[in-house]
């Protein structure tokens, strides 16, 4: 019996141990009993060589046993062993200590063979162990992490915004819990083709952080000829897009350089509607060689060569940040920015020459581009759908409806399936709405009691989107239910978290509706039938578990196509929209055409 011992130590660099064996019978004789005390003060017991722990132990001379007569006394060397070696599932040890001189007494000497051969040292780990295992794990990826982090600030290249290296962190998580941050600040995400390796931070003169793609080479420009859209961008004043940030650039300077630097946009529900932010960046970036992305759009400088004229006007932005009037203003900068616009397409040849048609002009938010938009009208809009626009003004011919943002975390390849979606229907967000939001009211009366469903108010304040992310990966099926316009982000954070989305909203156009099957991944319901008592909660719990896995599967591959990047990436969010104004060009064209008809005897006249 070996009673209370500590085992070991490690003190930096060595296992050591302080080894307590307490009086016990050592062995009988007719001469009487011997008893040994025994102490092994603190020695290196183990030390790492890379695939084994190996010891070398001294114990000096010590008193063994002793008896009624004299004290039998030892000198034990332990020469250098293996002592604990990994096999896969457990550490085992093997030691030999040889025939040593054990003890010494006027009768004579005795002496030991002991050899303990490959035995189970640690199967199964206690609790402690499995903690200190765990501490030691993470520490190690923690300093591999700052590491690399360090190294990557000491380096030189090219900046993107700073919460590119938030969302690679999180998109690497392995627990879903941890996908959820804080919104407080804005988390763009960044999934970089093979050649940008790696990214890194840094804050410039204003102390706005922005994060810098490192690239394993500089490519070469993409070719005008082989891409299926060109592009011409006006130039106009910073103060109609990146001014908007807080960027002030040079003398002169119109545009940042994206290849080194790009002002971060702000977070919360301002993301939604970011959509000229990612297009301008991408245009920018298309005639930049340091920057990876895609060829099928591309910016050229002539306007003659494009296919189509892009407007980078951050209207959303705008309308959210300047809407209210200032000090003694009489009207809001908002307004003022549209006149202004106005005034400058309208004084262009490349307006004039074809009246506008070919101008892609965005108004993601409903309320955006109010003061110019009659005047516009003309224009290709992008916009998140047409609940307030009338139809000779915003229609599907020649208009492009565009993804909101998510602003919920992408749960990415931690997609939890079936069994572990304990929520049978989800819906959090305000219910009292205007217009075809009543619906929403009606909903919640049918719906509130259910056990399996959360139906209830929600806002952006006290973790909201924390909470609403987390409350729809854990659901089967997600609630879009119209409100003051037909859409919302609600159905993009929906799909980015694989919850089913079941529309009912009537009036609702949807992206890329031409090239996406919507009916794959998810489920719609007439308005005038989920009101009815019993129809919606029967309709989702008759779906089994292999059809909505069937959906669920559908949503995983095509969730990158609602996903904004910087650089972009083929089959994004940015391509997508790229890739509709494309499909829109043949009806833009169809119309110029017509219109030229008569250009010649119009002249005469």
């Amino acid at each position: 019996m070996v009673e209370e011992r500590a085992l070991m130590k490690f003190d930096g660099d060595a296992f050591c141990s302080s080894i307590v064996v307490e009086e016990h019978t050592l062995a009988t004789s007719n001469e009487g009993v011997f008893r040994s005390s025994i102490v092994v003060e603190e020695h290196m017991l183990a030390k790492f060589d890379g695939d084994a722990f190996r010891s070398s132990t001294m114990v000096d001379e010590r008193a063994l046993a002793t008896s009624d007569g004299d004290a039998f006394r030892s000198s034990i060397v332990i020469e250098e062993r293996t002592l604990i070696k990994f096999d896969g599932d457990a550490f085992r040890f093997s030691i030999v200590v040889e025939e040593h001189p054990l003890a010494t007494s006027d009768r004579g000497t005795f002496h030991s063979l002991i050899v303990v051969e490959e035995c189970t040292l640690m199967q199964p780990l206690s609790f402690m162990t499995k903690r200190s295992l765990f501490h030691v794990v993470f520490l190690s990826i923690f300093l591999l992490v700052f590491s690399c982090f360090t190294l990557l600030r000491s380096s030189s290249s090219y900046l993107i915004p700073e919460s590119v290296l938030m969302l690679v962190l999180a998109n690497k998580t392995s627990e879903l819990s941890n996908q959820f941050r804080d919104h407080n600040t804005h988390h763009l995400d960044l999934l970089p083709p093979p050649a940008t390796s790696r990214i890194g931070v840094r804050r410039n003169s204003n102390s706005k952080k922005d994060a810098r793609v490192l690239g394993e080479g500089r490519r070469k420009r993409c070719d005008s000829n082989q891409a299926s859209l060109k592009v011409y961008m006006y130039d106009l004043p910073s103060r109609f897009h990146f001014g908007l940030l807080g960027w002030k650039g040079k003398k002169d300077e119109i545009w940042p350089d994206v290849g080194r630097r790009v002002p971060s946009y702000p977070g919360g529900l301002n993301l939604q509607h970011s959509v000229e932010y990612w297009l301008t960046l991408d245009l920018l970036s298309s005639n930049s060689p340091g920057v990876v992305r895609p060829c099928s759009a591309i910016r050229v400088m002539n306007s003659s060569h494009a296919d189509v004229i892009f407007v980078p006007f951050f209207s959303s932005l705008s309308y959210n940040r300047n809407l209210k009037l200032r000090g003694k203003e009489k009207v809001g900068q908002d307004k003022v920015l549209q006149n202004e616009l106005v005034d400058y397409l309208m004084s262009r040849e490349e307006w004039r020459r074809g009246g506008g048609r070919d101008h892609v002009i965005v108004a993601h938010h409903p309320n955006s581009m109010l003061e110019a938009r009659r005047k516009l009208g003309s224009a290709m809009l992008l916009l998140a759908d047409f609940g307030r626009y009338p139809v000779e003004i915003a229609n599907l011919k020649k208009d492009v409806v565009a993804p909101y943002m998510h602003v919920v975390p992408s749960v990415g390849n931690d997609s939890p399936p079936f069994e572990d979606r304990p929520i049978l229907a989800y819906f959090q967000g305000a219910i009292h709405r205007k217009d075809g939001g009543m619906i929403r009211q009606k909903l919640y009366k049918l719906l509130k009691d259910e056990k399996d469903v959360h139906f209830a108010y929600g806002s952006v304040r006290e973790n909201g989107i924390r909470h609403a992310g987390r409350g729809m990966a854990s659901s089967r099926f997600c609630l879009n239910i119209a409100g003051d316009t037909p859409s919302s982000n609600r159905l993009f954070d929906a799909i980015v978290s694989h919850c089913v989305p079941v529309v009912v909203s009537d009036d609702i156009e949807l992206p890329f509706e031409d090239v996406l099957d919507y009916s794959e991944f998810c489920i719609f319901v007439r308005a005038s039938d989920a009101v009815k008592k019993g129809f919606l909660l029967n309709l989702l719990r008759g779906i089994k578990r292999d059809e909505w896995t069937k959906m669920w599967e559908r949503l995983k591959q095509i969730a990158h196509h609602f996903e904004y990047r910087y650089p972009s990436k083929q089959g994004d969010a940015v391509q997508m929209i790229w890739e509709a104004v494309a499909r829109r060009i043949s009806f833009v064209r169809l119309k110029l055409h017509k219109e030229n008809r008569f250009h010649r005897a119009e002249l005469i006249e």
